[in-house]
């Protein structure tokens, strides 16, 4: 039996080594109707010779024929970030089950990858999109050929159901109340923020759940232990702009038992910043992050923190993004939906000290 050197095996191949004709192997292939006035040890010898060969069918050849392309575009801002990861998880295990391919791209935080690619999965003629959002998004041009082209979009981290975009993001406002109530709820009165940058649209939310909470509780935020990250250049920025803030919160020279991180890899940075000042964690300040992200469950003390269901947050991606292919996108209402936070207590978080080192 004959075996190509190079390349997929078609059904030429098949049809080679088995001695039928192409269109006798294609029918029975694809178990057309016509296969079943085709004698069964004819079928038995052509599926055969294609599991010895190690035939597949060409789905792309198929998606030509029927113009359906079975892929879904997901565009995820920085796949090094580890808040990406349970997303496309979850995004994976929704698409599964109803057999789309999801083609994943990363755009490294870039404005410039971040429109390539877009045009590409135009360009594959994906049926739909899903974007994990965050700082670096903008709303572009190309949503609107997107949507002009009937694609199905979902995003998630952003409100965009104005634009008849579905929408996923997590209750800010709510995640930053939990946190504050549960640092209270210890004993805490003397509580140091760290607020997100400016472009991130989690960030003003969350401060206001903070604020919220702060106020309720009849407790006074310190606007000198209040900090703001900087831009973030990359997912490590957050760790390293978390001990830079520690070592300037040491500097302020006024009293803190507990802080409240924007995220989980400020937190890491916090942690990481105050240990290396001779403080303890958490017996001397007690740190809240954002987010459950993986190193803050492994971590050393783990990280207290407010979890996102940022994997079943991608799963609900997946089943809006497939459920609309089959919609009718021009009068389809736009989904929004605000995931709940959870949270989630480890070692970060105790009691607060009567005294804190200064």
């Amino acid at each position: 039996m004959g075996q190509r050197k190079t390349g997929h095996v078609t059904l030429h191949d098949v049809a080679r080594a088995c001695g039928f004709s192409v269109s006798t192997v294609s029918i029975v292939l694809s178990e057309a109707p016509l296969s079943q006035n085709v004698a069964a040890a004819t079928k038995a010898r052509i599926r055969e010779t294609a599991k010895q060969l190690g035939y597949h069918p060409d789905a792309h050849a198929r998606s030509l024929r029927n113009r359906r392309s079975q892929t879904i575009g997901v565009l995820a801002y920085d796949l090094s970030d580890p808040f990406c990861i349970p997303i496309v998880q979850g995004i994976q295990l929704g698409l599964q089950p109803a057999n789309y391919l999801p083609l994943l791209m990363d755009a490294q935080t870039q404005r410039k990858l971040f429109d390539n690619y877009l045009k590409m999965i135009l360009e594959r003629r994906a049926e739909g999109v899903i974007v994990i959002a965050s700082w670096v998004f903008e709303e572009t041009n190309l949503l609107a050929d997107i949507e002009k082209n009937h694609v199905p979009i979902v995003i998630l981290g952003r409100d965009l159901t104005s634009r008849k975009v579905h929408s996923l993001l997590i209750d800010n406002e709510t995640g930053g109340r939990l946190a504050l109530e549960h640092l209270v709820a210890l004993g805490h009165r003397q509580i140091a923020v760290i607020r997100g940058p400016e472009e991130m649209f989690d960030s003003e939310p969350r401060w206001a759940g903070i604020c919220a909470a702060a106020e309720a509780a009849g407790v006074k935020l310190d606007s000198k232990l209040t900090f703001q990250l900087p831009s973030l250049v990359d997912p490590t920025s957050g760790f390293e702009g978390g001990m830079a803030i520690a070592q300037k919160m040491l500097n302020t020279r006024r009293p803190f038992t507990a802080v409240l991180a924007f995220d989980d890899l400020t937190a890491l940075g916090v942690v990481r910043g105050l240990t290396e000042a001779g403080m303890r964690v958490p017996d001397d300040c007690s740190i809240i992050g954002f987010d459950d992200v993986l190193p803050a469950a492994v971590a050393t003390p783990g990280i207290t923190t407010i979890r996102q269901p940022l994997v079943q947050m991608g799963m609900t991606a997946a089943q809006w993004t497939v459920e609309a292919i089959g919609a009718c996108t021009e009068t389809a209402q736009a989904q929004l939906q605000r995931a709940h936070p959870e949270l989630i207590v480890r070692g970060s978080t105790t009691t607060a000290p009567r005294k804190r080192k200064v």
